[in-house]
């Protein structure tokens, strides 16, 4: 059997390794080194100086395509769960459609998105930290008081 260790979406695998037919067999890795290039370019470029988003108006370019040139933003359980709550607040109608700019209600969405939540922490109970764990339990109940508010 074969498998490729990897990150979230939109990340290059790190490392390569096939799982041995008998405990006797070593595994074998493939280690990705790119990343060790690309901070001695940025070394010598003079560092890591600042982001392309704080000097996106100096460029006169958007913050929005800075942001795009930059790359994903880092994969964390915070921003996921954050993400997650945003849609939800916007699917009950309580902040813009970050798309549209137009408040917008879509019940059954958000209802959707606040059970997914629900079910991340069921199946995440006892591995997260203690800030995790407050940030999903306190998203979940407060978008579950604002959809009851809504849907009465």
């Amino acid at each position: 059997m074969r498998r490729v260790a990897s990150g979230m979406t939109g990340c290059r695998p790190h490392a390569e390794f096939r799982m041995p037919n008998s405990m006797d067999e070593p595994i074998k890795k493939r280690v990705d080194e790119s990343w060790k290039e690309q901070a001695e370019r940025e070394k010598r470029e003079g560092g890591a100086g600042p982001s392309a988003a704080g000097t996106a108006g100096a460029r006169g370019e958007s913050v929005e395509s800075a942001r795009e040139a930059e790359g994903p933003a880092e994969a964390r359980f915070d921003l996921f769960v954050s993400s997650l709550a945003v849609e939800a607040l916007a699917a009950i109608g309580d902040i813009p459609n970050p798309r549209t700019r137009k408040q917008e209600t879509n019940l059954p969405h958000a209802r959707y998105l606040i059970d997914l939540l629900g079910v991340l922490a069921a199946k995440t109970s006892g591995n997260l930290t203690v800030d995790e764990d407050k940030l999903l339990k306190d998203a979940h109940y407060q978008l579950r008081m604002r959809y009851l508010g809504k849907a009465g």
